[in-house]
């Protein structure tokens, strides 16, 4: 899954078109006079012009302001949503998704499909024809054999990466067969390969010295200064808590028309609001939908919304090496979401039609959202019931339930998006009616996304409840087993487990199986139904609100064709008019 984390009928494109549609907001405008962050000083970053022999030009900047950092740039050691959207400027994968949430290729020269050859009859062998033009930015050519190597490294236990999913289920092997020849050798038809292999790709000229002279990856200088890239732009510098600038690459086979892209770190929704209507960002990410009417009112910016699959969500821990012992009873998990008012929560700070309560982790997922599933409602009388009959009662008359000793006081973690602080606030207060005591966690974002090996609070199971907004690996497509599946549960000996919540059943792990190769769309989407059954059940996850990408756009920033799967993939042919 993505944290912000197709095999149709012969694998064709044509069913993989039908698969992949979705909505999408209206094309967009913007740019900015200042590149400044909000109260600073300093003077912008400036840039020496590009030498025009007989070259491309670049003008003007695109300021874009993330109210999360990045916690690395190498893909390898990320989920990161803020961290993904950075890749689509210097290190593209073989094909982005348009603004339809189409395929569109990048360093391919096609789609793989059946009807071209791209997909073997099986389904089991992908053919990657690359493009013969594309270099990497200091001007050497992308090469089969850096798909071979980042498969490699993915797999080598030398590196401590943040998932091997898909490649270490379903990927048998990667070869070159020739240099613009990707030959993927896959374990059984695997439909989600079209979102999920090869996103992005390494530079193997780069990085594999580092990997032979150090043994690893994992502190290589490239994963936070990835000076040499494969897309329009190239890295140029980040300054920790301040801003990431990338710089038009005139070796691009698309040349941007920008000069270069300046993302701001905001360190708050009020400080990037702020800068919005000041005119100080083009782009903002990451926005709720109770800024809106504000941020469009003087009719210089726009709001647009993408279909990136995301649901804010509770994730709850049932790992009994970790987890309150409460939480490894069905009925207590259940008392919790029917304790919690999340319809107040959404009128009062958002905004029900945009962000309406979901019911499932897929809610946002076109085609494969269930019907048949409500969100839990709020009745706090049924959540009492519920606990006492579970044995969670005030024996002490403390205002806390508890049981065998032990107090009903639940570790509820999230990370420092003011909007999840104010969240918390009202959830304590719900809780406390029911008797049900909360110890509130607030983590900085390059802490609260840690895998297991460097002691993230999650993949530690250091929590009871945690909140953020996700979507399936690879959206359009469903695709998100990882995160529940047994053998994912992360642990010492599997630091790369992606499964923190410790929730282990094999119907759901056969499930999974199953629809990772189900190659008809309707019969995939009773699979999903099935689990989506399951887990709502079993309550190991509770919805809080739909959450689609909102951003804003300012009228001087032109050509802006934002994407739910690939938001920036059309970066090059942004220009503005200042």
């Amino acid at each position: 899954m993505r944290l912000k984390q197709k095999l149709w009928s012969s694998l064709s494109l044509l069913a993989a078109g039908a698969m992949l549609a979705a909505c999408s907001g209206p094309a967009a405008t913007q740019a900015p006079a200042n590149t400044q962050a909000p109260g600073s000083t300093e003077a912008p970053p400036t840039v020496e012009p590009v030498p025009t022999a007989a070259g491309p030009t670049f003008a003007g900047t695109a300021t874009i302001t993330f109210v999360q950092e990045p916690d690395n740039l190498n893909p390898l050691y990320t989920t990161m949503w803020f961290s993904q959207l950075t890749t689509q400027f210097f290190l593209k994968g073989v094909w982005s998704f348009d603004d339809q949430s189409q395929p569109y290729p990048e360093l391919a020269a096609e789609i793989p499909s059946a009807e071209n050859g791209g997909v073997s009859a099986d389904g089991k062998t992908i053919t990657i024809k690359l493009r013969d033009d594309v270099t990497w930015s200091d001007g050497e050519p992308l090469t089969a054999d850096d798909f071979v190597f980042t498969y490699q490294m993915v797999m080598s236990d030398k590196n401590i990466v943040l998932s091997r999913s898909p490649y270490e289920e379903w990927v048998a092997d990667v070869t070159a067969a020739d240099p613009h020849t990707v030959v993927v050798a896959l374990t059984a038809p695997y439909a989600a390969w079209l979102t999920t292999l090869f996103t992005t790709v390494l530079p193997k000229h780069i990085l594999e010295p580092v990997f032979t002279a150090d043994g690893t990856l994992d502190n290589a200088a490239w994963n936070r200064a990835p000076t040499v890239g494969i897309g329009p732009f190239v890295f140029s510098e980040w300054e920790p808590q301040s801003h990431i600038i990338f710089r038009a690459n005139p070796n691009w086979i698309r040349p941007p028309h920008l000069e270069q892209i300046v993302i701001r770190m905001s360190p708050d929704d009020a400080a990037q609001e702020a800068a919005i209507l000041a005119g100080d960002t083009q782009i903002g990410a990451f926005l709720d939908a109770s800024q809106v009417a504000t941020l469009e009112a003087d009719g210089t910016v726009q709001v647009v919304g993408t279909p990136g699959g995301f649901n804010e969500g509770w994730f709850l821990n049932v790992n009994p090496e970790t987890a309150h012992p409460a939480m490894l009873d069905v009925n207590v998990r259940k008392a919790i979401a029917l304790a919690t008012d999340r319809y107040t929560i959404v009128k009062d700070l958002l905004d029900p039609e945009i962000n309406p309560v979901n019911a499932t982790f897929w809610d946002n997922t076109p085609g494969y959202a269930t019907d048949t599933l409500a969100p839990y409602p709020y009745d706090p009388e049924e959540a009492a019931r519920l606990l006492d009959a579970a044995g969670w009662v005030d024996s002490n008359g403390d205002g806390t339930r508890d049981k065998d000793g032990v107090e009903l006081v639940l570790r509820y973690i999230t990370n420092d998006r003011e909007l999840r602080a104010n969240v918390q606030a009202v959830v304590q207060q719900q809780w406390s009616a029911v008797g049900i005591g909360s110890e509130l966690v607030k983590y900085s974002s390059d802490i609260y996304w840690n895998d297991y090996t460097n002691d993230g609070p999650q993949a530690q199971g250091a929590y009871d409840i945690a909140e953020y907004s996700s979507s399936p690996a690879g959206p359009p497509d469903p695709e998100a087993s990882a995160g529940w599946r047994c053998d994912q549960i992360a642990s010492a000996d599997k630091p790369d487990g992606q499964n923190w919540q410790g929730y282990c059943n094999a119907d759901l792990d056969a499930l999974f199986d199953e629809q990772a190769v189900t190659a008809d769309p309707a019969a995939r989407k009773a699979i999903y139904a099935q689990i989506q059954q399951i887990m709502y059940d079993e309550v190991i996850y509770i919805g809080m609100w739909k959450d689609p990408d909102l951003w804003s756009i300012h009228e001087s920033l032109h050509n802006v064709r934002l994407s739910g799967p690939t938001p920036f993939w059309n970066a090059a042919e942004w220009t503005n008019d200042k």
